[in-house]
């Protein structure tokens, strides 16, 4: 592994029942009948990263900030970076602008009160800036974002754009505005693309895989971003029922396997913030 390139750790700030893939059975209202389980999933994937010396960036939902204040508070006080993730993890693509307009300003607003530092990332739910919401990252630039890291370059039932340019770039938006967008990672090959950043991914293939991968990507003298879930480090999350067999599967696969695998990925990479790295590369 090349440990004098660094990489962006992220994490989306979510809670086990706001996934996409329960939507479904799942309704927004309901949500909050459920149990915080974020708080102390956040505080393991901290203290790991406090444990190995890492800095990342935490893209938190404007719903976590609004309920749990003290979940952004500590990231912040532990000198990580602040990013959006939007407010109420709805598809961009299935939004009205206005009203993805007004989470966005809201949302951003409401992070930076709370951890008092500049928000200046965004992460869209379940990567859903695609070709049909290209349209977002004009509100993006509005709202005074600097980067996105919103777009998967590859092809999946819920996200992605296939051609898009796979490494750190400027962007120019729809209406001609400039933007940094840093891509979900992936390998690519003359047959295939490899999914390789993180979350479902990251439990489904063997670590080695994933390293194999990652490392790849570094070879190249490029930097790759890694991201995870605070559930995604819970086995003992509370079972959602009268879902797919597939989404079971994609859900709760290897669990229990992740935090050791987390921990792997920190000896085995350099790690730091997402605004670091684009800063290093000259896009900031």
């Amino acid at each position: 592994m090349n440990k004098n390139i660094s990489n962006a750790f992220t994490v989306d700030v979510e809670d086990f029942f706001q996934v996409e893939a329960f939507s479904q059975v799942i309704d927004r209202d309901k949500w909050e009948g459920f149990s915080c389980r974020v708080e102390a999933n956040t505080d393991h994937i901290l203290a790991l990263l406090d444990d190995k010396g890492v800095k990342g960036t935490f893209f938190v939902l404007g719903w976590i900030a609004k309920r749990y204040p003290q979940v952004v508070k500590k990231i912040a006080e532990q000198g990580h970076e602040i990013a959006s993730h939007g407010m109420t993890h709805k598809l961009i693509y299935n939004q009205q602008p206005d009203v993805f307009k007004k989470e966005t300003f809201d949302s951003k607003s409401l992070l930076e009160d709370l951890s008092q530092q500049p928000v200046n990332g965004y992460r869209a739910a379940t990567y859903s800036i695609t070709n049909k919401s290209l349209w977002a990252l004009d509100t993006l630039v509005e709202a005074g974002f600097t980067y996105d890291s919103s777009i998967f370059p590859m092809t999946h039932d819920r996200y992605g754009i296939a051609d898009a340019c796979p490494i750190p770039n400027k962007l120019t938006t729809p209406n001609g505005s400039k933007i940094v967008e840093f891509p979900i990672s992936t390998v690519k090959s003359k047959y295939f693309t490899l999914p390789i950043a993180g979350g479902g991914y990251f439990r489904l293939f063997p670590y080695m895989i994933t390293r194999w991968g990652l490392s790849q990507i570094n070879k190249k003298n490029e930097s790759f971003v890694f991201y995870i879930h605070p559930w995604e480090v819970d086995p003992d999350q509370p079972r959602i029922e009268n879902i797919s067999k597939f989404t079971k599967f994609r859900h709760y696969n290897n669990l229990s396997r992740c935090s050791n695998r987390l921990s792997m990925l920190l000896n085995d990479f350099k790690f730091t913030t997402m605004h670091n790295v684009l800063e290093d590369k000259g896009l900031l």
